[in-house]
């Protein structure tokens, strides 16, 4: 039996919230811990024994009233009166608490979450082992275990650098008015998302039409207002709309911005199809390098990792290297765990590397990525595939809850001039 494992799923109530009347204290997943152990002991020894110790205990991600958490025990080992224990509860349904949606909002989350992990040694004395030791084979070995997760604890917290994608190309004031599309309305939005805990603006800028444009004249209005409210870096898009030209998506580059998104393939996009040939990879790296921005690679794509380390060997691109890995648009990668595990691997080391995903995928992605190590975008423009009705009240309350998240995890939303350092601005110190 060493191998066979228990699991239990239930919901937190109101009762299991322990601090500011929503957040689960940790105790409440060592107690489920607790059932599954014993039930395992019954299962084994026909007695529930008793729990002698913990060997490690990992809280991962915090729980709130109305989640669902899935708990699993795995028996590990068997002695003569100890039995050890492998440990772990998964968030399977969270409560959104997102601003606009009603309090019973909530999502099925895919991938699952790891909110705990634990280790620990059960004791069945002899005398009230009830079944025959015949029934059970000690010798078998452990089962595998699981994939590893880092744990964020160090001392100081690392910083993460969150990005609000606050315009897009192709989202429009018919979907949302939270959408900025005058200098000012892209300013205040700026602000509002450096006060939510954003230090970088990726930016895109629309006509007074609300169509997608690539002019520098617009770039630079919407740049120069956004400078006089917000120190934040500025990060201007060169992939425009679908269909735009190497010469219109070239246009922000006039304006010098410190960042530049640099699209690193081809892909379907929708019923579109974004088309990057390496020639034009390689062209608009060279325009980027030239206007004196450090370039922001955007990967939607495994094989887009591939094409940017080459650009690299080549020289045409030197560091510091910003990865982005944008997930979950139709026709590209999809959002789920195993895909930014792997990506992140291609990842040089000194290479720093983000996430944007898409739609309902962003929160539960996004914060992935905090847990990985790695930072986050989020914002409207990253939301253009929600259903009807649910676009968030513009972009800081989505950077707000990724803060406060990062924070729960041990993590610091970095300011821009920390962003700046961690990024490789030039010129910063």
């Amino acid at each position: 039996m060493v191998g066979l494992k228990v699991t239990l799923r239930l919901r937190m109530s109101s009762h299991d919230a322990h601090y500011a009347g929503e957040l689960v204290d940790g105790a409440r997943m060592l107690a489920l811990f607790g059932d599954l152990a014993t039930e395992l002991l019954i299962r084994l020894d026909g007695d529930e024994g008793l729990f002698r110790a913990y060997d490690s205990v990992e809280f991962l991600a915090p729980v709130f009233a109305g989640d669902y958490i899935e708990a699993t025990a795995e028996l590990l080992t068997v002695g003569n009166t100890s039995r050890q224990m492998r440990f772990e509860a998964r968030k399977v349904i969270a409560n959104l608490r997102e601003s606009g949606l009603p309090p019973s909002a909530a999502d099925l989350l895919e991938p699952h979450v790891v909110v705990c992990r634990a280790t620990g040694t059960c004791v069945v004395p002899k005398g009230m082992q009830r079944k025959a030791r015949e029934l059970y084979m000690p010798a078998l070995p452990a089962g595998p275990a699981p994939d590893p997760e880092p744990i964020v604890t160090p001392t100081p917290p690392p910083d993460i650098v969150l990005t609000a994608a606050i315009v897009g190309a192709e989202i429009t004031r018919a979907q949302t008015p939270y959408l900025p599309i005058t200098p000012q309305e892209i300013a205040d939005e700026a602000a509002r998302c450096r006060e939510a805990g954003a230090a970088v603006i990726h930016l895109h800028v629309r006509n007074d039409d609300g169509t997608s444009t690539q002019s520098a004249e617009r770039f630079a209005a919407a740049i120069e207002a956004i400078r006089a409210k917000t120190d934040c870096i500025i990060q201007t898009t060169t992939g425009g709309a679908v269909g735009m030209s190497m010469e219109e998506r070239a246009g922000p580059l006039a304006c010098r911005p410190e960042m530049a998104t640099l699209n690193c393939g081809t892909i379907n996009f929708g019923d579109d199809v974004f088309i990057n040939t390496r020639k034009e990879i390689r062209d608009m790296a060279a325009r980027i390098r030239k206007a004196g921005s450090v370039p922001e690679l955007e990967c939607y794509e495994v094989g887009h990792i591939e094409e940017a380390l080459l650009l690299v060997k080549e020289g045409t691109l030197t560091g510091p290297l910003h990865f982005q890995f944008v997930l979950g648009v139709p026709g590209a990668i999809g959002a789920r765990e195993e895909h930014v595990r792997f990506m992140r691997t291609l990842v040089p080391e000194e290479a720093s590397w983000a996430v944007a995903a898409v739609g309902r995928h962003q929160q539960p992605m996004t914060e992935l990525a905090m847990r990985l190590g790695g930072h986050a975008r989020l914002g409207l423009e990253d939301n253009i595939y929600l259903s009807k009705g649910v676009l968030s009240e513009g972009s800081a309350p989505l950077v707000l809850r990724a803060a406060q998240y990062a924070r729960s995890i041990g993590r610091t939303p970095a300011d821009p001039k920390t962003a700046r350092k961690i990024l490789g601005i030039p010129g910063t110190t």
